[in-house]
């Protein structure tokens, strides 16, 4: 493009100091923005996620303007739900999207940003960004790093019906005219592509991982010991959200079924809206524990922990999102068990450092933990293998090097 790029205005839902999903990599994103020499501005909502409650010294109801390391952020209410069912969720999004509106289009037509970038979800927010864009001849460019609408409906939360046609017509309507269509994974390129969105459009941009500060190292002794699992013991690691995608119980479902053998501990790390049901589910099972979500900075000794990391998934969400947790599993040099079907793009990238097993499947994900609990060899050499992938195709500069080259904004 002929103008030079120097700001970016990204409006998302989720931003730090939530410490999973997509806030920390917008977070991460905003940063490597300004440490390359743009200007940074945020539109986003109080600190929510995975909880479903405002973090502390924030306020679902008051506008706030807050910055951090030269990043100006506007923090724009919403109504969060403590007990988010799929109507409830939409309010939640539609509370954010409509407070947002006046900020974007005032940031917009004040400052003066070259790149209007917003980030699904919250695809009701797209409406307003791509207006933004437009209004002051910017490039407006949507990030897509869950397909929501599809997965509401592939998941239960929507029912199917006269709305959903109508909903997908929008979707895809509202992509086809943003100038930039990116997602994390190849499997959701394609999708972008059934949604008939430019090839010149679109753009693949994966999730990445800070892999040199994921150096492999000790299973932290001190750390395990303060859980009751010694050196002998195999322990099979979950950290991250806990609801309806990810599938938990399958896990527990396999912990039972491994519960004659003593020498394989299950921990499971994180909050979400299933946290309760699957804690109640677990009742009884001496071989498995629950902690709450851990600070980020502690990130790297949490996954150094585990012998085994677990990655369960509904099937009804393959292709419409890739966990963003696996490059951290596998860039910590320890191998993954994941539930994903054949072909999916999670088992793809599992079967370069672990194993794979089917969706649902608790006899056979026991069965794989089990073998690799058994042999430390194997466990070495498939960690190692896929931490050497994740360097070398997810470090956060390959990523970030690849998306905000000037060849690549110069086709914006």
């Amino acid at each position: 493009m002929a103008a030079v790029i120097k700001k970016f205005l990204i409006v998302c839902a989720n931003y730090p100091p939530e410490l999973i999903g997509v806030g920390k990599y917008v977070g991460e994103m905003a940063a490597e923005l300004v440490a390359r020499g743009f200007e940074v501005r945020v539109i986003t909502a109080p600190p929510h996620y995975p909880d479903w409650q405002v973090a502390p010294d924030y306020q679902a109801s008051r506008y706030r303007r807050e910055c951090s390391d030269q990043i100006v952020i506007f923090r724009c209410p919403l109504y969060v739900p403590r007990r988010p069912t799929g109507a409830l969720r939409i309010v939640h999004l539609l509370t954010f999207a409509l407070s947002s509106l006046p900020v974007t289009l005032w940031q917009a037509l004040v400052w003066r940003p070259q790149v209007v970038m917003v980030i699904e979800p919250p695809l009701v927010c797209a409406p307003a960004a791509y207006l933004a864009a437009r209004l002051v001849g910017a490039k407006a460019w949507l990030h897509v790093q869950d397909f929501e609408v599809d997965a509401a409906y592939e998941l239960g939360l929507l029912r199917r019906g006269f709305w959903q046609a109508g909903m997908l017509w929008f979707e895809r309507s509202l992509m086809r005219g943003f100038d930039r269509v990116s997602t994390i994974s190849q499997p959701m390129m394609i999708a972008l592509a059934d949604k008939q969105v430019r090839a010149s459009k679109r753009m693949l941009f994966p999730n990445w991982v800070d892999a040199q500060a994921m150096v492999p190292g000790s299973r932290l002794r001190q750390l395990r010991g303060e859980w009751g699992v010694d050196e002998a013991t195999v322990l099979v690691l979950y950290a991250g959200n806990l609801g309806k995608k990810q599938g938990v119980e399958v896990l527990i479902g396999a912990a039972r079924r491994l519960l004659e053998r003593p020498s394989i501990r299950f921990l499971i790390v994180g909050e979400g809206t299933e946290r309760a049901a699957l804690v109640d589910c677990a009742q009884g099972l001496t071989n498995l524990m629950f902690l709450p979500l851990q600070p980020a900075e502690q990130l790297v000794e949490l996954l150094q922990c585990a012998d085994i990391h677990a990655l369960p998934q509904r099937a009804a969400a393959e292709g419409l999102v890739m966990p963003s947790k696996l490059l951290a599993m596998m860039a910590s040099g320890r191998p993954v068990v994941a539930t994903a079907r054949a072909g999916s793009a999670v088992a793809t990238l599992v079967r370069l450092g672990g194993v794979v097993t089917a969706p649902g499947d608790e006899e056979a994900l026991a069965a794989a933990i089990g073998a690799l609990a058994d042999a430390p060899d194997v466990r070495a050499t498939l960690g190692a293998a896929g931490r050497d992938f994740a360097v070398r195709h997810f470090d956060r500069r390959v990523v970030l090097d690849a998306a905000f080259s000037p060849k690549s904004l110069a086709t914006l």
